[in-house]
């Protein structure tokens, strides 16, 4: 019986460096303006600049979640941790969905009430203070384009993506309502970009979620795996006990019994470079037997998994 093992320490060690740069000029940023609002707020006594300066607070908690992640994931594997922690992104993402939730629910909630009973909107005022906050939220997406392939960047990316359509629509209500008074325009907006925040949010749920609880990635499962297996190298006689899953959602695991013929031994290393370069798994365990396992009566040839 044989065994071999893809290296795994190797691409646990890749640095977020690039996406942790790109969250603390985002982070940076936002504090600002958080900063300015706040101050800015008690030196007018605008409710609304200090109300939208503890939106800017749950962007920097978001992506103060998500630096902390980044932190934690670098640290090596170890006896008591072999994986590493690379997990702690995929539960910030986790966490930053649920923020986004409460989000969700605390705007539903307020846009309930101005239509139960409606308010007078400054216009003037909520169209500098969107203005405002279109530019930081452009910004920060700007900041982090090309980094939320990594579903914790990701999360964070949703929030800043989800606040700049939301300035928008508030903007265009601004403007009507300094022109009509329509102010019912202001909670009927807030309501569609609730939606919008509502269907990303279950996206990062939903994918933080299947990582979380160790199942095959989206679009990817063992009985794909083994019939490509199968077909590829004829020498393969069987497949049992196949496992596969995320340690995030870029670094895939995959392990199996393999039974080969004698004298087919390099198959093993073939096996492992194909599973590498076509689906992106990091690391595959496979355990060479020369007959079926008397263990396996779950499995057989990967149908099950």
């Amino acid at each position: 019986m044989e065994k071999h093992v893809h290296g795994f320490s190797e691409h646990l060690f890749e640095h977020r460096s690039v996406e942790k740069r790109k969250l603390t000029l985002s982070l940076i940023i936002t504090l600002t303006v958080m900063v300015v609002e706040v101050i800015g707020g008690f030196l007018t006594g605008s409710i609304a600049l200090i109300s939208d300066a503890g939106h800017m607070f749950t962007h920097s908690f978001a992506i103060g979640i998500s630096l902390i992640a980044i932190f934690i994931a670098r640290k090596p594997p170890c006896h008591h941790r072999t994986f590493g922690l690379y997990r702690a992104e995929v539960l910030a993402a986790f966490v930053n969905g649920l923020v986004l939730l409460l989000v969700v629910g605390v705007i539903v909630y307020e846009a309930i009430l101005r239509i139960l009973h409606p308010m007078e909107v400054m216009g003037l005022q909520m169209l500098s203070i969107a203005l405002l906050g279109l530019g930081v939220n452009l910004l920060s997406v700007y900041i982090l384009r090309g980094s939320h392939k990594n579903l914790n960047v990701r999360s964070v990316f949703y929030h800043m993506v989800a606040d700049a359509v939301s300035s928008i629509g508030i903007i265009a209500a601004a403007i009507i309502i300094i022109y009509t008074g329509w102010n019912i325009l202001d909670p009927l907006v807030s309501l569609g970009i609730s939606a919008v925040i509502l269907y990303w949010a279950f996206g990062v749920l939903k994918e933080s979620t299947i990582i979380l609880l160790e199942m095959a990635p989206r679009g990817l499962n063992t009985a794909m795996i083994t019939e490509d297996l199968m077909k590829k190298f004829p020498e393969l006689k069987g497949v049992y006990r196949p496992h596969l899953w995320a340690i995030t959602d870029d670094m895939f695991v995959f392990s199996a019994y393999i039974q080969l013929d004698n004298g087919h031994k390099e198959t093993v290393s073939g096996i492992d470079k194909y599973l590498s370069k076509k689906y992106g798994i990091i690391e595959s365990t496979l355990q060479v037997v020369y007959g079926e396992p008397e263990c396996d009566n779950q499995a057989t040839k990967g149908k099950n998994e």
